[in-house]
């Protein structure tokens, strides 16, 4: 089965399969067994972040299969991420250290800066003033990306990249970085179609994946007048026509626009259900017709970083 999925190539040369396995929001106990589980039905691409609080999960199953010898490290791709506590240069490496030490690997096949604003370094992710707001860091995350670019040199990092940044954020990195970004992580889903962003990572070469691409629905803010992606009726309407679930009309949307997606699910029977996805094809008119339910409908807004000014929703796209 691995060996159906389509790989996107990097400006680097380097290769990511396309569908990978999502594992925010995960329940814990649960990641390592979701993991081999995932391996097992042939999926070889992992997308964790420190922030998840499960990497040693991750590790978990991932190394239970490499020591089974139903897969060596070399065929897996591993992703993870720096969080917006760690910005600071001090606290770049010991970051990644930590995350390789949680992982149980020697190397990450993926590093991105989870988001491009910074808050005051240290041991609470959510660091707060008596008053209960976030306290920010103004490190400017080119600074955070030279540290990173030290790690590739190192061998510690294959590949490193962004999450959530926008037009104007990856447009400063690519003007001053050495080592140039291989891929943009960002929301992605027919209510939150991110056209212009995706057409301009395209353009300056710059790959994209798409997290949330059922729309979250599990979320931890959601509230009981949210609309439901996998619930929506013009969805489950294309879901018949082609039979298929809803899920995989949503994820194999986002492979034919030449994303990468990072479906998240711990149960086994829904793990394998997202990875089915290679032996159908929607339509070019369906295609434009899942885009016009575009409504900006965001699900992951990061809200307490809303007053940093490198908060990345201010700008236009």
């Amino acid at each position: 089965m691995a060996s159906r999925v389509p790989n996107l190539v990097f400006n680097n040369g380097r290769k990511m399969p396309i569908i990978g396995l999502g594992t925010w929001n995960s329940p814990p106990g649960e990641v390592a067994r979701a993991v081999g589980d995932a391996i097992d039905i042939g999926y070889r691409h992992i997308d964790g972040a420190h922030l998840y609080l499960n990497e040693h999960e991750v590790g978990q199953g991932l190394n239970s299969k490499i020591q089974e010898g139903v897969v060596k490290r070399e065929d897996m791709f591993i992703t993870s991420k720096l969080w917006n506590s760690s910005h600071d240069t001090a606290y770049v490496r010991a970051a990644i250290d930590r995350t390789l030490k949680d992982l149980n690997t020697p190397y990450l096949d993926l590093y991105l800066i989870h988001w491009p604003m910074a808050y005051q370094p240290g041991g609470d992710p959510f660091p707060k003033d008596d008053k209960g707001d976030i306290i920010y860091s103004f490190v400017d995350f080119v600074d955070t990306w030279k540290e990173m670019e030290k790690a590739v040199d190192e061998g510690l990092i294959k590949s490193i990249g962004v999450s959530n940044f926008n037009k104007r954020q990856l447009e400063k990195l690519v003007a001053n970085c050495r080592i140039k970004p291989v891929i943009n992580q960002f929301e992605c889903h027919p209510y939150l179609t991110q056209k212009r962003l995706s057409e301009f990572c395209k353009s300056i070469d710059v790959a994209v994946t798409a997290y949330a691409p059922l729309g979250s629905p599990t979320r931890p803010w959601v509230t009981s007048d949210d609309p439901v992606l996998l619930e929506d009726p013009k969805i489950l309407s294309l879901s018949t026509k082609y039979n298929k679930t809803a899920a995989q009309v949503l994820i194999r949307y986002q492979i034919q626009r030449g994303h990468s997606v990072i479906p998240k699910s711990v149960t086994k029977g829904r793990i394998q259900s997202n990875f089915e996805v290679f032996d159908f094809e929607l339509t070019s008119d369906d295609m434009a017709l899942i885009d016009t339910f575009d409504c900006n409908g965001r699900a992951c807004p990061q809200a307490e970083g809303r007053n940093h000014p490198e908060w990345p929703f201010n700008d236009e796209y």
